[in-house]
């Protein structure tokens, strides 16, 4: 890992910050061509392009229910007993974002409220490639259950027997999906914003993929909603001279192992923290199995930032606005204060990133690229909508009409104005010549 002096960061920092900013001409064009093949010719489209890409033809792109329930089966029991218990974790944190309907009386018989109903059908896309993520799988699935949307549809890339990965599987019926299609890439992006014969057209599209995937997913956005264009890993280690060097570097590594891509970055005032830590990474990098990618990762994207005091240090994760952010300081509540823009905050030395990504409950899906500026990370509130209630009375509308036609008026509107003075004049409200109150809402 580079060590770097805050006043020569800004170079260092920029081919960070820039790595995700970006699709290359190349990726576009070419996702733009399977999103018009999938378009025309539907399954035969998707299936063509996975033994293109994948090296394999399914031979049914949807999973059948046997093929779920004998992954389950076969799964190690402690594994799944594992996973049972995370998944309770993230049910019961996200059961606390869940919004109800409500109105309110504004007098005269006027209704004004909001009403929260869920989304129809959501697709949830989760990678193959160099890992296999059942906790994605978890933590994308569960808010969507939790906000009640009834049909939630899988797809995942085939392996070379044409299903998608055994825990993926075990995990899915684990959870209740009965909707999974061994289908991966662009490709499966493009059926769940458009449909096919075999997969159906949903309202959103949540789930990290590779450069493709995100590309795809930026390109349907607007006929379909998609949670973000996720870009690389990353993670902000803020730390000072309390800090164990040991965990540090095993923090650091443990994002930059996902992808050659990801960033992994300590910020401390204290430089021999800096320098151990370094020692740590180089010592145990060799070890692990997924060393190529951190060579890669920490050469590229790596980075040991020394400042001159801790709020130089806060200054500067502020400025990075990490997808994950540890506090691993003498008081990290305090020092939470400082922090505007991260994803995720973990607080302390035993508040190791992958608890977050795997088993505390708060969701890891969060937003990347300095994006958490103004991001958050995925909930509930993504799987749901919010309509506006307004129910008017006659009494009400002759009281305000007249206000409402001038304003109409001054926007150059006249029709939003004579919707208004056709009333005004015939003295009734909405249609209804009792000028009867609205019926009270349920509840």
């Amino acid at each position: 890992m580079t060590l770097v002096d805050y006043r020569d960061r800004h170079a260092r920092l920029q081919a960070i910050l820039g790595r995700g900013a970006s699709f290359s001409p190349e990726i576009d064009a070419a996702v733009r061509r399977i999103l018009d093949d999938v378009q025309a010719r539907g399954d035969a489209a998707v299936l063509d392009l996975t033994e293109r890409f994948d090296g394999v033809r399914p031979p049914s792109l949807r999973v059948p229910a046997s093929a779920l329930a004998d992954a389950a089966a076969a799964m190690d029991p402690e594994l799944r007993a594992i996973i049972a218990e995370a998944a309770a974790n993230i049910r019961r944190f996200h059961e606390r974002q869940r919004q109800n309907s409500w109105f309110m009386d504004d007098g005269d018989g006027v209704v004004l409220g909001q009403r929260v109903v869920p989304l129809e059908r959501v697709g949830l896309y989760v990678p193959g490639g160099t890992a296999f993520y059942p906790s994605s799988l978890l933590m994308n699935a569960i808010p969507a259950q939790v906000a009640g949307v009834p049909a939630i549809h899988l797809v995942s890339p085939p392996g070379p027997d044409g299903l998608p990965n055994r825990l993926v599987l075990a995990t899915a019926h684990f959870l209740g999906l009965e909707h999974v299609y061994a289908a991966g890439g662009a490709q499966a992006v493009a059926a769940l914003a458009f449909g096919t014969a075999t997969i159906p057209r949903v309202d959103k599209i949540v789930g990290p993929g590779n450069a493709y995937v995100a590309a795809a997913k930026k390109l349907v956005y607007g006929p379909v909603d998609i949670d973000s264009v996720a870009g690389p890993s990353e993670i902000v280690v803020l730390a000072d001279e309390t800090a164990d060097a040991e965990f540090v570097a095993a923090d650091l590594l443990s994002q930059a192992e996902h992808d050659v891509r990801a960033s992994a970055i300590l910020v401390t005032p204290h430089r021999p923290l800096a320098e151990a830590v370094r020692r740590h990474v180089a010592a145990l990098v060799p070890r692990l199995e997924r060393r190529a990618i951190l060579e890669q990762a920490l050469r590229d994207y790596g980075a040991c930032i020394v400042t001159d005091t801790m709020d130089e240090a806060l200054a500067m994760v502020n400025d990075l606005a990490p997808e994950h952010l540890e506090l691993i300081v003498r008081d990290p509540w305090q020092t939470m204060t400082g922090i505007k823009h991260a994803g995720a905050i973990f607080l302390g030395p035993y508040a190791s990133e992958p608890v977050g990504d795997y088993f505390a409950g708060p969701n890891h899906v969060l937003p990347t690229g300095g994006t958490a500026r103004y991001a958050s990370a995925l909930s509930v509130d993504d799987f749901i909508r919010k309509q506006s209630i307004i129910g008017y009375t006659r009494a009400r509308l002759m009281q305000t009409g007249a206000r409402i036609v001038r304003f109409a008026e001054a926007e150059g509107l006249t029709a939003h104005a004579l919707a208004v003075q056709v009333r005004l004049d015939r003295g009734e409200a909405g249609g209804d010549p009792s000028g009867r109150t609205p019926a009270a809402p349920p509840g």
